[in-house]
Formats: structure tokens, sequence, C-alpha cells
């Protein structure tokens, strides 16, 4: 059964490459901004495949622009988030925080989209990445504004009891949800 789980991923990989590198070539011609030098998905997927360089060049892509204000660039952004977590397997970087950074941040642009798919890679970025306050803080705060406050809560809860790191991010965002706060983390506690 392993084998042929390693052959599917393997033929799934492949032909996510090739697909990859015409999406890659394609992006490059429409693009007007040729002074970023980070590389393509291409040459990522091909060399290291690391969560630090995805998370790189997903940086880079979102200083183009405000996705909240350009529908363009939110699709791009969305697009790219999700080749880049796809090309990561889970259960070789759960333990990395760019990882990590990138499942909550594929799921915070996705709310701006679909709030009940970014609810779904909120608890993804959970179940994968328990490890790390700032995903479960993340989850909670999406609750928050949609007004689960006791689904907030109980994220909270949850994540202390889980021994999430590090514990004064849930403490500080569990006192700003008791003095009925908005945000849960101001930038300063970020």
């Amino acid at each position: 059964i392993t084998s042929i789980m390693n052959r599917v991923r393997n033929l799934k990989n492949k032909y996510r490459n090739e697909e990859n590198i015409t999406d890659e070539f394609n992006y490059t011609k429409i693009s007007a901004d040729t002074t970023d030098n980070s590389g393509t998905v291409n040459q990522i997927m091909m060399t290291t495949n690391s969560p630090e360089d995805w998370l790189c060049f997903l940086l880079k892509l979102e200083k183009k622009g405000v996705p909240q204000m350009d529908v363009g660039l939110l699709n791009r952004l969305i697009g790219r988030y999700s080749q880049a977590v796809t090309a990561l397997p889970a259960e070789k970087y759960s333990q990395d925080e760019s990882y990590a950074r990138i499942l909550v941040r594929f799921a915070e642009l996705k709310a701006l989209q679909d709030p009940e798919e970014a609810r779904d890679q909120f608890h993804l970025a959970r179940l994968n990445c328990k490890k790390f306050a700032f995903v479960h803080v993340a989850f909670a705060q999406f609750e928050l504004s949609q007004e689960n406050e006791k689904k907030c809560k109980q994220i909270l809860q949850k994540a202390v009891e889980c021994s999430a790191v590090p514990l004064e991010l849930l403490e500080a965002a569990v006192q700003n949800l008791h003095l009925k706060k908005k945000q849960l983390l101001s930038d300063e506690e970020k």
C-alpha cells in the first residue's frame, strides 16, 4: 500500500510540475514586473521545495499590492498559496514554522473570498501545526470576526490544552477576548 501511495504521490507531483511550468510561463509573460528575482515556482519546486523558500516567494508576491483591494492579486495569491500547500507534504513539514505561516496566510486570504473554505483551511492548519500558538490565535481571530465568540474561546482553550507555544501569546489573546476587544492580539503582541 505504501509503495502504491508513493507512486500515486509521484505521479501527482509530476503532473502538477508540468502544469506549474505552463502556469509559471504564462504568469511570467503576463507580469509587467521583471524586477522580481526571487525565482519562480518551478525553481522552488525543482530545487529545495522548502517552506522557507515558498514563504519568501509568497510574501514578495503579496508586496505587489493590497489583496483586499485588488481581486486579481487576491486570486493570484490564493492560487500560489494553494500550490505551496499542495507541494509541501504536511507529514514532512508539520513542525516547520514557515509551513504553518503559509497555511495560516492561505486561510486568511481565503476568508476574503469564502468564509466556509477559509474555516476548512484553518482547521487544516490547526490539525497539521498544532504546536504553534499563532495558528490557533489566527483561527480564533477568524471565528471572532465571524461573530462566533463561543467558538473563538473554544479554540483558544484547546490551544492551551495541547500546549501550543508560546503560551504568552495564547494568554494575551484570551485576555483580549475577555476584554471584548475586536483584535485578539495587538501589533505589539504579534
